[in-house]
């Protein structure tokens, strides 16, 4: 397994894990009363599905997607490790800046929770954008011109 998919993927599992007490706070929440920011449904959500979720999908796509070509332009490690860095930076002070707005701190944190949603979606699509050049047929185009079907 390569190192990035390595790290996406433990990174996947530390947004899942975040995600899940988050929701289980959630939960308490409603049961105990315990005080609850506005945002916490938001933040929770977005934690699983972005932090989790895309992590994991890119994580696995890197394990399983074949090796750059050597005159691949978009694959650049360094470019590579900014986005992941950006992405998982942005996500974590994006679900810390909803839950204090969500508590009322300040509503700087509102602007300052959109300002990383800014950065972690042109992240995302910066890390597609590297992944894109190894998304090609290496074996099935010989295979299917031999008249094999999936």
């Amino acid at each position: 397994m390569f190192y990035n998919a390595r790290v996406y993927i433990k990174t996947a599992f530390g947004f899942f894990l975040a995600g899940i007490l988050s929701g289980l706070y959630l939960y308490g929440a409603k049961i105990f009363n315990w005080p609850i920011p506005f945002t916490l449904a938001s933040a929770h959500s977005h934690l699983l599905l972005m932090g989790g979720v895309y992590l994991m999908i890119l994580g696995v796509a890197v394990w399983f997607f074949p090796r750059p070509k050597k005159e691949d332009k978009q694959y650049k490690p360094t470019r590579i490790s900014w986005f992941y860095w950006i992405f998982t930076l942005s996500t974590s002070s994006r679900f810390i800046a909803e839950i204090l707005w969500g508590l009322r701190v300040s509503d700087v944190f509102q602007l300052f929770g959109f300002i990383c949603a800014c950065l972690q979606v042109l992240a995302a699509i910066g890390l597609v954008y590297t992944l894109w050049g190894r998304i090609r047929p290496i074996g099935s185009k010989v295979r299917e011109s031999s008249g094999e079907r999936f």
